[in-house]
């Protein structure tokens, strides 16, 4: 519906407990007049451990599925999406004040754009905050940008992907987060970069959590073989798409 942002949360048992902090970093986000947040929380699994954190608020819409990863959660999760801009929150990360309206306004003043990201610092388990040194300026990222950056840095992409925010019928016409088991927002970032100019926000957008339970972290993630079939896959994907015309947004 017009007016709305869907914040989409892919979720597994051992990082409910984190959902609160997420929800207190959605409460304190101030909106324009007319607009206001959707919280789509879908749970990669069908256990007991989740729910009992789920908020009771209008706003919040709890989902549960057969396992399959995060890249399946979400994409399940856009069945009950009802904003015309989807924003991500991992469920163990959060929002910094204001990050919201910064991203709505970076693509309502440039209807060409088809997505934006943000500063994000990582949140280390003692409180301090790390930053990466690697920050593109604000403003519009050119097509193929983020794909050209992320090969010549050691697949390291200079804008984060658990900050996109992006206009949902382009996530759609993409088909959602890639089949991956890992990477599956960094494969949506390609794609999108493929076909669409972005925007970057100086501001920190997000507080990534980095704890000792996060996938990421875990050592199936770092398995050099199948890190190599992700990275390729991503690429090839981003390179077909590249060579196609392109999206272009019809605002009337």
């Amino acid at each position: 519906m017009p007016g709305t942002i869907t914040v989409i949360t892919a979720v597994h048992a051992p990082g409910a407990a984190h959902l609160p902090d997420a929800y207190a970093s959605l409460r304190e986000q101030e909106l324009p007049d007319g607009w206001d947040w959707q919280w789509v929380i879908q749970e990669d699994g069908e256990t007991d451990a989740v729910r009992p954190y789920v908020p009771d608020d209008a706003r919040v819409s709890f989902g549960q599925g057969r396992s399959g990863r995060a890249a399946m959660a979400r994409t399940m999760g856009l069945a009950r999406a009802e904003g015309a801009y989807l924003k991500v929150l991992d469920a163990d990360d959060m929002l910094t004040p204001g990050a919201l309206a910064r991203d709505l306004r970076a693509l309502t003043d440039h209807p060409e754009l088809g997505w934006a990201t943000s500063r994000a610092l990582d949140l280390l388990p003692d409180g301090s905050t790390v930053g990466f040194d690697g920050d593109p300026p604000q403003g519009p990222i050119a097509r193929g940008a983020v794909l050209d950056f992320w090969r010549a840095n050691g697949h390291r992409a200079q804008v984060h992907p658990a900050t996109l925010f992006v206009r949902r019928d382009l996530l759609l016409a993409l088909g959602g987060w890639m089949a991956l088991p890992a990477s599956e927002d960094t494969g949506l970032l390609m794609a999108l970069n493929a076909v669409s100019r972005g925007w970057f926000t100086a501001d920190t957008g997000l507080l990534y959590r980095k704890w000792p339970g996060q996938v990421t972290g875990q050592s199936a993630h770092a398995d050099a073989d199948e890190r190599a079939a992700r990275f390729a896959v991503v690429e090839a994907r981003a390179r077909v798409l590249a060579a196609m015309d392109g999206w272009r947004y019809d605002a009337r």
